[in-house]
């Protein structure tokens, strides 16, 4: 397998750069089409690498990439997730290239949707290739790739309980977070939940001029920077009263268990151009980002922001606000929550809407089972380390429902690192990663299999 993939990864880095190039967006309408296209080219290239029974399941959103390959039913079956939409490439001036021409320098390959999730989607693509060109695939296999990720999964679910025979497996594979580092191999085993919220302030019934008016009317946007002021104390703590209610408190033993990672803060600030770090009192880093909930503005806006001046007392202004979860806490609870809470702490002379978008659930994977064993054996083999296990700060919310509706569990073998800026201009992907992902998985799939049949 190895020199299969040696003599084909020119070709398999121009295909992924052609995928990447189909602007595949699915916040905004404007790029239906091209979502659409990429839909369709991965439905090709799965039915090029032998998948069976490839189709697009339509939605009511975005169609559902689906194929399969079942070489024995006997045999365990392992679901992949991944999905092929992406963010939104603004601001488009800071980026080095364009998001949608990708560019390979400095071996990483930069565009929009490299690392989240088109290139590690592609890795599993191109290793049942490199799987059926070296005597098939060891086990059962489905792929499952959605178009809506990147706005909340709201059809995801829909498909997943009407089709649960469709999509019946042993454990679900997914390749949609990241490792420490490439020396540094690691295998997340916990992911924070979200709620996420836009919210509106509203004052008077019409810009006013400042002048006229200023001092005399509450300003919407002043007024809305003072409310999310207040949400965290002096101690970075969220003033939500219940926010922390149910919050899963780990032990001494397991904190330091946690913190065992390998982490510099002094190279932490540095990748990101900080002179500090900042957060919760009482927390590490990595505590902070694994196993402590959190509060951002994500976005605020209102008033005139173009060039010059304009002196105005906006009518509106609005932000966007999200809440990373833990073990323990709810997206419905925490979404009652901040809604009671934000509506009471705006003064008379406003009015307050909360808007939730999307939410998801915290998750723990276990450590113990065969298909994590089978998955550190495979990156052991090809990293030459042991992988440690992390708990994640970012949210996959499907994880906590594949478990609910499919009663299984998720192996989260992510090759991406915390510098490939997603979510961020210049978001980028590492020719070592994509290519060690090509070579890792196969041997996941061997490990699995073996483990079934002793």
């Amino acid at each position: 397998m190895a020199s299969y993939l040696q003599d084909n990864q020119d070709r398999f880095l121009t295909e992924l750069i052609d995928w990447l190039r189909i602007p595949s967006v699915s916040a905004d309408p404007k790029f239906h089409g091209d979502v659409l296209k990429a839909a369709d080219y991965l439905k090709t290239r799965l039915e090029e690498v032998g998948l069976e029974n490839v189709e697009l399941c339509q939605t009511a959103g975005n169609p559902i990439v689906y194929g399969e390959k079942i070489v024995d039913p006997s045999l365990p079956t392992v679901l992949v997730y991944g999905h092929y939409d992406v963010q939104p490439a603004d601001p488009y001036e800071l980026w080095t290239s364009g998001p949608f021409e990708p560019v390979i320098k400095d071996d990483k390959i930069y565009a929009r949707g490299a690392c989240d999730d088109k290139g590690q989607v592609y890795m599993h693509v191109k290793a049942f290739e490199v799987m059926m060109q070296n005597g098939g695939v060891p086990c059962n296999v489905k792929v499952m790739v959605e178009g809506e990720e990147e706005v909340g999964s709201s059809n995801l679910g829909i498909f997943v309980r009407e089709n649960k025979e469709k999509l019946k497996a042993d454990v679900i594979l997914i390749s949609d977070t990241g490792m420490i580092a490439n020396d540094v191999p690691s295998i997340e085993v916990g992911l924070r939940g979200l709620s996420y919220h836009e919210v509106e302030v509203t004052g008077p019934n019409r810009d006013l001029h400042s002048g006229l008016y200023g001092g005399a009317v509450a300003n919407p946007i002043n007024v809305l920077c003072k409310m999310i002021a207040s949400l965290h104390d002096e101690n970075n703590h969220i003033t939500i009263p219940g926010f922390y209610d149910n919050v899963d408190v780990l032990s001494e033993a397991d904190r330091a268990e946690l913190n065992q990672v390998p982490h510099s803060d002094e190279e932490f600030k540095q990748s990101i151009g900080l002179p500090a770090t900042y957060g919760e009192e009482g927390y590490t880093t990595v505590e902070r980002i694994g196993i402590r909930p959190t509060l951002d503005v994500n976005g605020i806006w209102g008033g005139y922001t173009g060039e010059g001046a304009k002196t105005v007392i906006a009518s509106k202004a609005f932000a966007k606000i999200s809440m990373r979860l833990v073990p323990h806490q709810t997206s419905d609870e925490i979404t009652a929550l901040f809604q009671k809470h934000f509506a009471s702490i705006a003064p008379e002379g406003v009015t307050v809407k909360v808007h939730p978008h999307h939410g998801g659930e915290p998750v723990v994977t276990p450590t113990d089972s065969v298909a994590y064993k089978a998955a550190a054996d495979a990156m052991e083999t090809t990293f030459g380390k042991r992988p440690v296990p992390t708990r994640g700060g970012g949210s996959i919310p499907i994880v906590a429902m594949f478990k609910s509706e499919l009663g299984i569990d998720t192996v989260l073998l992510g090759f991406g690192l915390d510098s490939d800026a997603i979510h961020s201009p210049n978001e980028h992907f590492g020719v070592f990663n994509f290519l060690k992902g090509i070579e890792t998985i196969p041997l996941f799939y061997q490990n699995y299999a073996a483990a079934f049949s002793k």
